[in-house]
């Protein structure tokens, strides 16, 4: 791969995953501060995610494989995006804000699916390369996490409606350089006429048939439930108990993730993709026993080797889930395999864990916050 399209292969991922870590991870905080927003309101603007999700395999299914460049429509989205956050930022009541985040998360969700087409589509073997360009989307959120706890303190100060302002401006910035992007023009399937198969994703689905990518699909579905607590509630969890700039310390657990990606392709070559998603699930059983006993005090380790163990929980099963989507995936659904793996990690199993974490949230409301103990025992 050449430098020069190395380069904003990398700058591409490290936009997209700062856009989306400058405001998804303090959301909570922010409508519990702005508006003082329930756990079924929280849930129900988490949910927006899982809602774009479940659609976006319909987006690229149909649009990035058959009709436009996945670039061009990553800059489309973008725009729109940027807007959005505008909006969002500038909203006076939660019912005034839930509109805005839905339509956002139907635009951002497909876009998940479009860097790593647009990445796949310029390499040899992504088991290799892909990692060393997806890191970059890691540092993105770590910096975005770092400014908003470390640099601005906009937990502390209350103004974390500023987050919208910073994701918004890169969205921005994104929506542009994606029209400069390498061209990764629709698949195989391109000139056929669309028929209701290809609009609602069933060529993607095929993959299914496989049983042992069917075990994988329905694993990826069960892991996010609980994994959709830890977006939710953990942001919440920690300022409610007192640790200081926690939006900057949970960004550790990115930085984790950067050293766990670049380990990544040596895992999967010595130990193959079965045993590396294992190792993946059993470490978010972990990091919520180390959440539950976990506070402030004595005990503060435990928190932070929970939020450490994000580099293995996340790389070990949802970066790997990729590769071996794009493995499994024949060159003409190419864009629609990765929307199915968006769908099944970022759509079904989060749907049902943002709806649980929210009920569940506002049962164990205590005098002082919530039993949080309970809550990750859960």
């Amino acid at each position: 791969m050449k430098a020069s399209i190395r380069f904003q292969l990398s700058t591409m991922m490290f936009l997209e995953f700062f856009i989306w870590g400058a405001w998804f991870v303090t959301m909570a905080t922010f409508l519990t501060q702005q508006f003082g927003s329930s756990g079924q309101q929280i849930a129900m603007a988490y949910e927006t995610q899982a809602i774009g999700a479940i659609i976006a395999p319909f987006i690229i299914g149909l649009i990035a494989d058959r009709f436009f460049s996945a670039q061009k429509i990553l800059g489309v989205l973008h725009l729109i995006g940027a807007v959005l956050m505008y909006l969002m930022a500038t909203s006076a009541s939660f019912e005034q804000f839930y509109p805005y985040v839905f339509v956002y998360m139907i635009a951002y969700m497909p876009t998940l699916a479009l860097v790593n087409s647009v990445s796949f589509n310029q390499m040899s073997d992504p088991s290799k390369e892909f990692a060393n360009i997806r890191v970059l989307g890691t540092i993105g959120w770590i910096i975005a996490g770092a400014l908003i706890g470390y640099g601005f303190h906009w937990e502390t100060k209350n103004l974390l409606q500023y987050t919208f302002y910073l994701a918004g401006g890169a969205s921005a910035a994104l929506g542009v350089f994606s029209f400069f992007l390498p061209d990764t023009p629709p698949g195989a399937a391109k000139g056929e006429k669309a028929s209701l198969k290809d609009i609602i994703g069933l060529e993607a689905l095929s993959l299914l048939k496989d049983k042992r990518y069917l075990i994988f699909f329905i694993a990826s579905v069960l892991i996010c439930i609980p994994l959709a607590f830890y977006y939710q509630e953990t942001n919440k969890f920690l300022n409610e108990i007192g640790m200081e700039a926690a939006a900057g310390n949970m960004a550790l657990g990115q930085v984790s993730e950067v050293l766990f990606m670049l380990l990544l392709p040596i895992f999967l070559k010595r130990y193959g993709i079965k045993k590396t998603l294992l190792v993946g699930m059993l470490a978010w059983v972990l990091r919520y026993i180390l959440f539950a006993f976990g506070d402030v005090g004595d005990k503060v380790w435990m928190l932070f080797f929970g939020i450490i163990l994000h580099g293995v929980c996340y790389d070990f099963f949802f970066v790997s889930g990729q590769i071996y989507t794009d493995f499994k995936a024949g060159e003409k659904i190419k864009s629609a395999a990765q929307g199915l793996i968006t769908l099944a990690t970022y759509g079904v199993g989060m749907l049902i864990g943002f709806r649980l974490a929210g009920y569940i949230s506002d049962s164990y409301i205590t005098e002082t916050g919530h039993d949080w103990m309970t809550i990750w025992l859960i």
